[in-house]
């Protein structure tokens, strides 16, 4: 029976156990997008990760989400990563970059203009500025013509992500950000060839995992999705049909791996199991639901066929996450008021587990 702490053979990487690192966004990134020493400390004393996937880092500074977060798009932040990267993998750890265009999930005060997705349609909520939470603003719809555009801004990342040293990239196409809202049928309202039929509305997707296995292989190449997710207030029609297209493409392009959530009902996703014939990391809960992924929902999903699991939440307080799941330890709480605030305090002060004398 495949346990957590089997090794497994990702393209050219052995990871060590099946545990993986879920991105989590942590807004430490210094002015300019660039990443700190206080990152490459962070993602070091989480090496022990079979594998470890970045917080989303923007593919360009109109593709930026939040204030705060890393990017890869200058060369001065290709340059401040590989501290990050090499501390990684002096701990004996494995990195990859998880490059996030934030589409209609942004705002004019973080990024300096409006920002752009498929349609004119606001994202539900608010979104957070350099002044605090605001309404999420009216986006600009893209026009035909620059679609490839960010669509290649992907793969621009990507050539940047390994010449900083990751061992390879996980598009996020899941949570409501850009290849979400393409996917989605009420924030994509176009009625281009980025629109409307299943077909169309895969169509960047589709592109921007092509132009990323192109620069950098497939191997080299994930992607995160969350099939029948809701995040920033997508709605998706047809979710088998729409998702099983996806992965028969995303196949074709022989991708690395693909990052599932569970989003949608537990039958549809072993559906879309049984239509991907490759490696398939699966986040067994919902992203900042009320559950946390523990060793029950790991086995359950490693039982159904997932080849990896992610945990998130679980990693920011245990470093040493994966000892504690091992031998069974308890795991320490997290303190949710840490998730964003910056500085080192709720970032790098959690320890591993201290045993008794």
């Amino acid at each position: 029976m495949t346990t957590l702490f089997d090794s497994y053979r990702l393209g050219d990487l052995v990871l060590p156990n099946r545990v993986v690192m879920a991105p989590m966004t942590r807004v430490r990134a210094a002015d300019g997008g660039l990443a700190t020493a206080s990152m490459a400390t962070y993602y070091a004393q989480r090496a022990s990760a079979g594998l470890i996937v970045s917080e989303g880092v923007q593919p360009s500074l109109i593709g930026q989400s939040n204030p705060g977060t890393p990017g890869l798009h200058t060369d001065e932040q290709v340059a401040a990563w590989r501290p990050v990267t090499a501390a990684v993998h002096a701990n004996g750890g494995r990195i990859v970059a998880q490059i996030m265009h934030g589409g209609r999930v942004s705002h004019p005060d973080t990024i300096g203009t409006q920002p752009a997705g498929p349609s004119a349609v606001p994202a539900a909520g608010e979104v957070f500025t350099p002044d605090g939470p605001k309404p999420a603003p009216m986006p600009r719809a893209m026009e035909t013509a620059e679609v490839p555009e960010h669509a290649l801004s992907y793969a621009q990342a990507a050539r940047r992500a390994v010449a900083a040293g990751f061992d390879g990239v996980e598009l996020h196409g899941a949570n409501g950000y850009l290849i979400s809202q393409f996917l989605s049928s009420n924030a994509n309202l176009r009625t281009d060839r980025y629109g409307g039929s299943v077909r169309n509305r895969i169509r960047f997707a589709v592109e921007a995992a092509s132009a990323t296995v192109e620069a950098v292989g497939g191997a080299r190449t994930g992607i995160r999705l969350s099939p029948g997710g809701t995040f920033w207030g997508v709605a998706e029609t047809d979710v088998p049909q729409l998702y099983t297209a996806l992965l028969s493409e995303l196949a074709r392009l022989e991708v690395g791996y693909v990052h599932l959530e569970a989003t949608f009902d537990e039958d549809v996703l072993l559906d879309l199991r049984r239509a991907w014939p490759g490696t398939l990391i699966m986040n067994p809960v919902v992203p900042m639901g009320p559950k946390q992924t523990g060793r029950a929902e790991a086995d359950h999903w490693l039982g159904l066929g997932a080849d990896l699991i992610s945990f998130g939440r679980a990693f920011i307080a245990n470093p040493d996450l994966v000892e504690r799941l091992r031998n069974a330890l308890p795991l320490a709480p997290v303190d949710e008021a840490g998730y964003y605030q910056g500085g080192d305090v709720g970032y790098l002060t959690y320890p591993a587990y201290q045993y008794s004398a």
